[in-house]
């Protein structure tokens, strides 16, 4: 994982957390899939606070140097995906994320639930 990828992936966690992200889950995608390095998955529990996640992600990013290459689901709020191509943030509210199950789909990628930023252990 290049420095530019980690840095992007820790800093959509720290972000994520300011605004109290729920179940927040990191998929290693790489070996896996050739289109990404990393799935964020987290709930938010509104759609108030689905857009506060989004927002935080999108403006701390922007403001780090960082700008999402596609944003899709910000209108709706019910699942906002947030790709910067290596590292792909999926926030849901709790009846989309059992809907869509990423963490079942992806089941055969390593997974580990975040706590907190210095728990995210490099899989390489």
């Amino acid at each position: 994982m290049s420095d530019s990828n980690r840095q992007i992936r820790d800093l959509c966690i720290k972000y994520l957390q300011s605004r109290k992200a729920e179940n927040l889950v990191h998929i290693n995608l790489r070996g896996v899939a050739d289109f990404s390095d990393d799935f964020l998955i987290c709930t938010g529990t509104s759609d108030v606070h689905v857009k506060a996640l989004a927002d935080a992600v999108t403006e701390g990013l922007k403001a780090d140097g960082h700008r999402p290459w596609q944003v899709e689901g910000y209108d709706a709020r019910k699942w906002i995906l947030i790709d910067f191509v290596d590292v792909i943030v999926h926030i849901f509210q709790p009846e989309a994320r059992v809907f869509y199950g990423l963490e079942r789909l992806w089941g055969d990628a390593p997974q580990e639930t975040i706590e907190d930023p210095e728990t995210l252990v490099e899989n390489a």
